[in-house]
């Protein structure tokens, strides 16, 4: 009874054996017709029993499985691209186990087809503003090739650029573990028909210049983009809301890059949020340092000097700006209310003041004083006024200090500038 029990079970095997092989034969036959959709339902009906089939048999399968999705991928069907990768790699380990390399050699070309098919793709993608599907498909070519880390590179350019940025941040953090530098060379020749320069690989590019079809040969070095890659993982930690690991970022970044000033600003507007404006001013001198020309730099200087009541401070800064960029409206109302600010603290103290003698005398000392730091802020404004006459806000800061002084006859000039 048990030999029989026996031999049935072999049978039984045999059988599903020649199941799969048929369910093989017609799903390589609907593909080599065409039929990739019919070639895909064959190929699945196998796809519960595979598992149990020699190591032969699964090699064959997986590899027109993956033969399969990978026309199917090359036909649109971007959900084809994963199970087409995965399929080639499961023939390799397969084969790579079993000592046997029948399927192995051409399932590599199919591979290096597949994730050249998923570049064109994510680039397609990319173009369509599909971000997040470009970025899926770069680092699937990465996995695919793990030679070509400028895939990764870009898978994280993409995610970036939809906001994906816990996804981009993986793919940043994954670049710096294994050491991505980026940099290298570009090979490049003028086309002697077109006139126009061209990127080709070295070998191409150096046969064109010895045919006479191209001149003017140039090996261009690409930056490196370590100190890029650790700035933009700042900048997500910032946008995460993860601001410690933020910080660790920036100096990480700016032990790889001290000169980068617009590292030093991310650091510097990343303290400001955090409430630390000393530090804040720390970095912007340093900025300013390395970009001693830059207006902006000088203004956002004055811009906290001023909101900490250092009023000489803020008003040195201002100047430079507006000696840099005389245009600077922003520089000139700044400036100009410095003047204002100081002359409002004033009116606080006088109001304070008794009906004695020497308060009386104190009042009208205060009041010379205020009048004056107010009528400095309207010369400012009036200066402004020279390079910007029709600018509202110039305008309107100026009726109100005018308003201010009681200085009716200024003031009624100003309000008819401003057409009211």
């Amino acid at each position: 009874m048990k030999t029989k029990i026996s031999i049935i079970a072999a049978l039984s095997l045999t059988m599903v054996g020649f199941a799969q092989k048929n369910e093989i034969k017609d799903a390589e036959k609907a593909l080599k017709d065409g039929d990739a959709a019919a070639a895909k339902t064959s190929i699945e009906s196998a796809m519960g029993s595979i598992s149990g089939a020699d190591e032969k048999l699964q090699a064959q399968y997986y590899y027109t499985r993956g033969k399969i999705y990978a026309d199917l991928a090359k036909k649109g069907d971007d959900s084809a691209f994963e199970p087409a990768a995965n399929s080639f790699q499961k023939v390799l380990d397969i084969e790579e186990q079993s000592g046997k390399n029948k399927y192995s050699d051409e399932a590599t070309q199919y591979m290096a087809s597949v994730s050249a098919d998923l570049v064109n793709s994510a680039v397609s993608d990319n173009e369509q503003k599909k971000f997040d599907s470009a970025a899926d498909k770069l680092y699937m070519s990465y996995k695919l090739s793990p030679k070509d880390t400028t895939y990764l590179y870009y898978a994280a350019s993409s995610a970036v650029n939809g906001g994906h940025y816990e996804k981009a941040l993986k793919y940043y953090n994954e670049l710096q573990d294994i050491g991505y530098d980026g940099s290298g060379i570009v090979y490049k020749a003028t086309n002697v028909a077109t006139g126009e320069e061209e990127i080709m690989d070295k070998v191409q590019r150096d046969l064109m210049i010895k045919s006479g079809t191209y001149k003017d040969p140039v090996d261009e070095k690409t930056p490196s983009k370590k100190a890029e890659i650790v700035k933009n993982t700042a900048l997500i930690y910032t946008q995460l809301g993860q601001d410690d690991k933020a910080l660790d970022a920036y100096k990480a970044a700016r032990a790889n890059d001290p000169n980068d000033v617009n590292l030093i600003l991310n650091e510097a507007n990343l303290y400001f949020k955090l409430g630390d404006k000393d530090k804040f001013k720390e970095l912007m001198a340093e900025a300013i340092a390395l970009a001693p020309d830059n207006p902006d730099l000088h203004y956002n200087v004055g811009v906290i000097n001023m909101e900490q009541g250092n009023f000489e401070e803020a008003r040195e800064s201002y100047k430079k700006a507006i000696e840099i960029n005389p245009g600077y409206t922003n520089a000139y109302l700044n400036l100009s209310t410095t003047y204002v600010n100081e002359g409002n603290a004033l009116i606080d103290e006088m109001n304070s003041l008794g009906n004695s003698r020497a308060d009386i005398a104190k009042y009208d000392e205060l009041k010379t004083k205020k009048d004056d730091l107010f009528t400095r802020g309207a010369n400012i404004l009036e200066d402004a006024l020279k390079t910007n006459p029709d600018n509202q806000g110039i305008l309107t800061q100026l009726k109100n200090i005018y308003g201010a002084m009681g200085d009716n006859e200024n003031f009624m000039r100003i309000k008819k500038m401003l057409g009211e």
